[in-house]
């Protein structure tokens, strides 16, 4: 087989366009807000802290999750044949797995970082230091290549032989599965298991350092401490929330209590949405990123 048909989000010529308009806006949105946190972590001193290294490639990350899929959704919009080729949807599955990886352990990283900064104040300069960012970014793109090489050497022992309409908008690999003649019993179970164990991990991680958080916080005595200590972790609880939500209900429920539509539509909001929310809900509710912003336009319109 040379290649796929994805069936796409609809086949409604006027309902096609209108989608068109629409995530054209998000995605350009997406790489806008990006680029813009990217840049102004680099280039504003007083963003040179862990927290603030690591959220710069949460939104690489963004950028690199939806960029595989979002454009190639746009062009099918408008284009008669929904076709990607073999060696395309091979691109676009390891893409989307080796991001969303990294994602993954990036939220979990921040987590610990959050849990450092409130739980041990004192020893944050130790325990998050540049090495220690480094190893925990190592630990991200390695988990991710990993994750990425298990789904790509599964997908290259399925065998396809019948149909090659994907009911999907992206090469998804449930539904590259489904279309498979082969024996999918290996193919299916391991990227299952190892994908499942990567989202078990960081949830653990995640789960434990708010726990601790959460004690912390209520040992306080100062109010505006407590006020300081939830306002840093809101941002990033927010994005947990939506990103581990999202993947949940596609990848962890039974597939009998949702339609493949509700599974794209879901779909649709963990790949293109979320990677334009995360700049939103970061620099809306962080006032050392506003500072930073407000600093850095007035250098350029002072020069």
């Amino acid at each position: 087989m040379t290649g796929f048909i994805l069936l796409g989000l609809t086949d409604n010529s006027i309902l096609q366009v209108i989608l068109f308009m629409v995530f054209l806006f998000i995605y350009l949105l997406t790489v806008f807000g990006n680029l813009s946190t990217i840049l102004l972590i680099q280039v504003s001193s007083q963003l040179h802290h862990p927290m603030y290294f690591l959220l710069s490639h949460l939104a690489f990350a963004d950028l690199g999750y939806s960029s595989p899929v979002t454009p190639n959704m746009l062009v099918n919009f408008l284009a008669e044949k929904h076709t990607i080729s073999y060696l395309g949807c091979t691109i676009q599955l390891a893409s989307v797995v080796f991001f969303g990886t990294v994602e993954c352990f990036l939220l979990a990283a921040m987590a610990y970082d959050r849990f450092v900064a409130i739980c041990n104040p004192l020893l944050y300069s130790t325990k998050m230091s540049t090495q220690v960012c480094v190893h925990l970014l190592s630990v991200a793109y390695v988990g991710g290549f990993l994750n990425a090489s298990c789904f790509t050497v599964s997908f290259f022992c399925l065998f396809f032989c019948g149909p090659n309409r994907i009911n999907h908008f992206f090469c998804d690999f449930p539904p590259l599965v489904e279309l498979s003649c082969s024996d999918v019993t290996i193919p299916a179970v391991v990227p299952s298991f190892s994908a499942g164990s990567i989202i078990v991990v960081t949830v653990f991680v995640i789960a434990v350092s708010y726990v601790y958080i959460l004690i912390t916080i209520l040992k306080m005595r100062s109010t505006e401490g407590c006020r300081k200590a939830f306002s840093t972790c809101t941002s990033h609880l927010t994005a947990v929330t939506l990103f581990y939500g999202t993947i949940t209900f596609v990848y962890v429920m039974p597939k009998s209590s949702y339609s493949s539509d509700q599974n794209k539509v879901v779909s649709v909001f963990y790949m293109v949405v979320i990677p334009m929310l995360n700049p939103l809900i970061y620099s809306l509710r962080n006032n050392e990123i506003k500072g930073a912003l407000k600093r850095e336009l007035g250098r350029k319109l002072l020069f």
